[in-house]
Order: structure tokens, then C-alpha cells, then sequence
């Protein structure tokens, strides 16, 4: 079946019934001067959310997004709503671009065009190509799972029956956070697909097979003390939504302002802003994402995502290897990321970049720089 084109939908009643919501927030109270240290800081939250209740335009948003072509298509069951992006180029290379979360397909809407584009932004077109931005399942306009079993591999395998009904044989990936483990077991799963992949994260879950007499370096026990060590201090999130997720749903899904605490925190501690959100993004670009998740109700099923993960985590067993060519793009505010010697005890690493700045939304917070990084390395299989 072709996939259909999609039209994001609008609409004024759920604005109305938003802005109803943010105008009636219950607000929490706050030791005096703590600011950020034990969570959200309030005044900033308070801000935000009278920008959101006043000022952010919905229509204006969606308008943006329809400058590109979305489309819906049922693969093996699962609606899985897509950007397809054609390149201008002599031949484009296929591309399939995987967000994470607390993103979404809004996170690669400026760098689409430096990639199906590339001679408009100043670079050669021969590395132009024909982009596939999905949404993974049960975040935005696609499906949410209503069974167990969604997990990175089960994606992998929708996202390779999606390309093959787009007519693409092979093709190439690219991904960070949840878009990287989908994008790692594409390679181990579907080898005979792939180009190659690039990935500007390694998955939290992941781990290389280990002989039992096999020695660290140094360097790698460290980053295990340092991950360990983030967990600890950041990782709450992850661990509610890797096992109760539906506890929180319950709040998340009804309080607006709560949404918008939950997820742009993370916006401010992963992103390369030094704790000023507007450094690195505009409110509309921030507040376009959590409406998303608001009008979509979509928090649940993406906290289930972790829940999924847990139970099928990326943990190499004897043999297990990406063997297709990996290039990895380090950004500096990415924590915690593996040194090299690890991630090559799993990863075919051909290209390894370590860029001046940026952090976790490496596509929409130096789009230019990523972008560069992937025509790159996918120019060898041209």
C-alpha cells in the first residue's frame, strides 16, 4: 500500500484548552533562592509558560513543518508517519534520520535542507540526498504501540521494510539517542542494507561483548566510573521511565506546564547552553516540540520506549559486531560518551570527529556541523 500523504492537523479547541490549562496552573512552592538546585527553576518555568499561554502560535508552527512532505505508511501493522525529503543532486544518496527522546522529527528540520541541498548551502552537490525523517513509534503523528515488544530492534526492522517500500534497496544511517540504537541494530540486523551509519551518541544500554580475561584500559574504566557516576546524579528520569513509566503519565499528560518541566529541563542540561536555553534554541523551537507531545499525547508511549529498552537492551553477546562503517561525531557536551578503544570493541569505526561544540541535539544545535560530518563519510559509497 503507497504511503498517503499527511497533513499535520490543527486544532483551536485544543489551543484553547491548553492555554485554559497553563492560565490555571497549580504552581509548586520553592525554597527561596535555590534556583535550579532541585529541579525546574520556577521563575524560569513561570516565564515560559506565560510565553506559551500568550504568545507561541500553533498554526504558525505547523505551517513551518508543512514546508516539507509528510506522509503516513502502514508497515507491518504500525502507522509510521515520515518527512520525505528528495535531494537536489546528479544521485542522491538514501538517508534515514532517527530522533530520540525528548525530541522529535522537529530536531532535523534544519538540517534537511543542508543534506537534500547541499549546493544552496555552499557545498558540492554530489553529496545531496534523499532524507526519511521518521517519527519513531508512539512519538508525534505516529502510531503508539498498543503491545509490548517496541524496542530499537523492532524499530530497526520497521525502518528497513520502510525504506524497501520507498523503493530504496540500500541505504544509509543516521542517528543520536534512541535514532543511535536504532540506527546500531539496523547494522547488525540488516547488514546487507546498509551503507554505512553515523551515529553523534552510543546507547546507553550499550555494551561490547567481553572475554572473561579481557583488560580495560584506563581510559575505559574511567568512562564506566564517569557513566555510573551521571546515572547517579541525572539518570532519575531514565529509571522512572524505564519502569514506571505509566506513574508519571498520569500527571505529565494533564499538566502542561509539568510537560514542559519534565522535558526542557533536559533541553537545558544536555544542550551546549550553559543553562540558557535561548543560547542554543528560540521558545518556539522548544515550545513547538513540547506541544507536539501535548496535542499528540504522546508522553506515555515515548516513556515506554525505556521501558521496552530494558528489557531488550543493545548488550553484545559473543560474535555480536557492527561490521558495516560506522563514523562517530563527538560533540563535546554529549554526556557520558565512550572513549574510542570501547566503542570499537563493537562498532566499525571508519571516521571518528570531535567537534568544537555542541551537545545531545547535535541536528537542530549545530545542524551545519553535523551535516558537514555526514556527507563526509557517506561520500565513500557514492
Amino acid at each position: 500500500m503507497p504511503a498517503t500523504p499527511f497533513s499535520v492537523p490543527y486544532s483551536k479547541a485544543d489551543v484553547d484548552d491548553l492555554r485554559d490549562r497553563l492560565a490555571r496552573t497549580r504552581w509548586p512552592d520553592e525554597i527561596p533562592g535555590a534556583g535550579w538546585e532541585y529541579g525546574f527553576d520556577l521563575k524560569s518555568l513561570k516565564k515560559i509558560c506565560e510565553y506559551w499561554r500568550k504568545d507561541f502560535d500553533w498554526k504558525t508552527q505547523i505551517e513551518r513543518m508543512g514546508q516539507f512532505e509528510h506522509f503516513r505508511l502502514t508497515v507491518q501493522d504500525t502507522g509510521v508517519h515520515f518527512i520525505h525529503a528528495r535531494g537536489r543532486g546528479p544521485a542522491p544518496l538514501p538517508l534515514i534520520l532517527t530522533h530520540g527522546w525528548p525530541g522529535s522529527f522537529l530536531e532535523m528540520l534544519k538540517i534537511l535542507p543542508l543534506l537534500t541541498d547541499p549546493a544552496a548551502h555552499g557545498a558540492d552537490p554530489a553529496d545531496s540526498f534523499d532524507v526519511v525523517v521518521p517519527s519513531l513509534p508512539g512519538f508525534g503523528y505516529s502510531d503508539r504501540p498498543d503491545r509490548p515488544g517496541m524496542n530499537v530492534f523492532r524499530i530497526a526492522d520497521l525502518w528497513a521494510a520502510l525504506m524497501a517500500e520507498l523503493g530504496y534497496t540500500r541505504f544509509a544511517a543516521q542517528g543520536g539517542d534512541f535514532g543511535a540504537g536504532v540506527s546500531t541494530a539496523l547494522g547488525l540486523r540488516h547488514r546487507g542494507r546498509l551503507l554505512g551509519i553515523h551515529l553523534n551518541y552510543i546507547p546507553g544500554s550499550w555494551r561490547p561483548w567481553l572475554a572473561s580475561d579481557a583488560a580495560l584500559q584506563p581510559i575505559e574504566e574511567e568512562f564506566l566510573k564517569d557513566a555510573a557516576r551521571w546515572y547517579d546524579e541525572q539518570g532519575a528520569y531514565a529509571h522512572l521511565q524505564r519502569t514506571q513509566p505509566q506513574t508519571a503519565a498520569y500527571a505529565l499528560n494533564d499538566s502542561p506546564a509539568g510537560l514542559a518541566a519534565w522535558i526542557l529541563e533536559k533541553f537545558v542540561k544536555w544542550s551546549d547552553s550553559d543553562g540558557e536555553l535561548e543560547r542554543r534554541f528560540t521558545l518556539d523551537e522548544l515550545l513547538s516540540n513540547v506541544t507536539l507531545y501535548w496535542m499528540t499525547q504522546t508522553v506515555h508511549s515515548s516513556f515506554r520506549l525505556y521501558f521496552e529498552g530494558r528489557k531488550a537492551q543493545l548488550q553484545f553477546a559473543e560474535g555480536d559486531f557492527v561490521h558495516v562503517p560506522s563514523a562517530i561525531a563527538r560533540f563535546p557536551k554529549e554526556e557520558p560518551f565512550p572513549p574510542r578503544p570501547w566503542i570499537e570493541r563493537g562498532y566499525n569505526i571508519q571516521q571518528w570527529t570531535d567537534m568544537p561544540s555542541g551537545g545531545h541535539f547535535a541536528a537542530a544545535e549545530e545542524p551545519a556541523l553535523l551535516a558537514q560530518d555526514v556527507r563526509q563519510f557517506f561520500r565513500q559509497f557514492r
